[in-house]
């Protein structure tokens, strides 16, 4: 870079630096020197600073998108200071629930904050297990979906229908091997920045530790010592829930993450954020143009990650298993979310549409983009008949199949594996969405769901007393 150019593009980031404070309140600037502070402490000192990696997780949502504002200001604050600044490595899972509109919205605010171009920046996406540079335009890995669907499905029907754990047990279970793939990348990082409360992080460690439980993993009495060993064991106890899960069906990753070499530091940020009302706040509304993203999927919230899609499967669920109609299951889910949806500032005309045929039609739509399955398909999974050597299947049947009841002494045979007719096999698995080994595996499983919504998922043949999966929303 020339002189000229260099002398250039400080000025450019100066403009932004001071842009960006514009649209502070008192309470962020106080924020703001608070994080240059911890930076350049946990750095070593200022003349350190210039060697110095930090990391953020950025989804797209309220407060990752605050968080990622913040550093980079703390970054341009820091450049005005010293003759160097920390490098900035800003990284996001792809996943199911990433829509087009999410990612959009990201690329907006990277542009907004001046990120694209800089050399002190690294903007990163995970995808199937594959650290690449970010673009918004990148279609989405088709085996990875494949995959995430594959594990939603079985899920679903191993937790008889569970709304939470079919919907987010996914996505939770891949920021194990997402954090070891982004701090080690590339020469890794120094730092982990993260405006997660204490208690939002313990309740997410204490859940991935009961699935661990339940798949019978070994549990030793202390947590890791590190961030790095910490990532190891969220990716070691995802890799034994699902090894529990699939059986024999289980294939591991021709790609696993690798444990970084370096202990990392963590820079908490949540008690910064404790005097800012970040839904008001001028420098994520104005600035940042943030918007909620309707349709997305909301990281810090399991019981409605994704609000309309699990809203229609409990209109689903209520049609269909609860002698219902479909409409008064969506506006139930609807009034129990209603304060979550109030700060989403959900557009009044998509929750008037719930429940409507339109809006049925538009989740159905939504809901084949993130399973990959139809309203049949949806319903089988809410039903979970094969479960237990089918002892739902009947009530299936006679619900929502009824011209099939005739057949079901030969629909057990299929799932048993016996000789059976072609077309009940093509019938099974075209009602399911799912191969034949993975419906005959589910009728060797059994799940036991206690209160709270909290999953346990064992062999049917298994004794008694053997440990369980456990798997409950954070």
């Amino acid at each position: 870079m020339s002189t000229i150019h260099e002398q250039a593009m400080n000025y450019v980031y100066q403009q932004v630096l001071q842009r960006l404070i514009g649209h502070f309140t008192r309470a962020e600037r106080t924020a703001l020197q608070l994080l240059v502070q911890r930076i350049v402490v946990a750095a070593g000192g200022m003349e350190q600073v210039g060697g110095y990696t930090v990391l953020v997780a950025h989804g797209g949502g309220e407060v990752s998108s605050y968080t990622l504002a913040l550093l980079r200001a703390a970054q341009l604050t820091i450049a005005g200071r010293a003759p160097r600044t920390f490098h900035l490595r800003v990284a996001t899972l792809r996943h199911a629930g990433m829509t087009e509109g999410r990612l959009d919205s990201l690329n907006q605010g990277y542009g907004r904050l001046f990120l694209h171009d800089d050399p002190r920046v690294e903007l990163l996406m995970v995808d199937n297990q594959e650290v690449v540079p970010f673009n918004h335009l990148r279609p989405a890995s088709v085996v990875g979906r494949e995959s995430s669907q594959r594990n939603r499905l079985i899920v679903g029907h191993l937790s008889s229908g569970d709304c939470r754990a079919t919907v987010c047990s996914d996505t939770y279970l891949a920021l194990g091997d997402f954090y070891q793939r982004v701090s080690s990348w590339n020469g890794g990082v120094h730092a982990l920045v993260s405006a997660d409360s204490p208690r939002k992080q313990s309740q997410f460690l204490a859940w991935l530790k009961n699935t661990a439980v339940g798949a019978g993993m070994p549990m030793p009495e202390a947590w890791p010592s590190s961030l790095t060993g910490l990532f190891a064991r969220m990716d070691e106890w995802s890799t034994g829930y699902y090894r529990d899960v699939y059986g024999e069906h289980y294939v591991a990753s021709d790609n696993p993450s690798k444990t970084g070499h370096r202990n990392l530091s963590y820079i908490g940020v949540a008690d910064l954020l404790d005097n800012i009302d970040l839904p008001s706040s001028p420098m994520l509304t104005e600035f940042m143009a943030f918007a909620p993203d309707p349709l997305g999927f909301h990281f810090g919230h399991p019981s409605y990650s994704i609000p309309l899609l699990m809203a229609h499967l409990r209109g689903l669920q209520a049609q269909c298993l609860r002698d219902m109609k479909y409409e008064e299951g969506v506006q139930a889910f609807i009034q129990q979310a209603k304060p979550f949806l109030s700060r989403l500032h959900m557009p009044e005309e998509l929750l008037a549409q719930a429940g409507t045929r339109e809006g049925r039609i538009q989740s159905s739509t939504h809901a084949q983009q993130f399973f990959g399955l139809d309203e049949t398909q949806l319903i089988c999974l809410l039903f979970s008949p094969f479960i237990h050597h089918g002892e739902r299947l009947e009530g299936y049947l006679r619900q929502c199949h009824p011209g099939m009841l005739v057949a079901l002494p030969e629909l057990h045979k299929v799932l048993q594996g016996k000789p059976s007719a072609e077309m009940l096999h093509q019938w099974v698995t075209d009602t399911s969405g799912l191969p034949m080994p993975l419906l005959q595996h589910l009728y060797r499983k059994r799940p036991l769901v206690s209160a709270g919504g909290k999953l346990r998922t064992a062999s049917a043949t298994a004794h008694d007393s053997a440990q369980a999966c456990q798997l409950s929303g954070q």
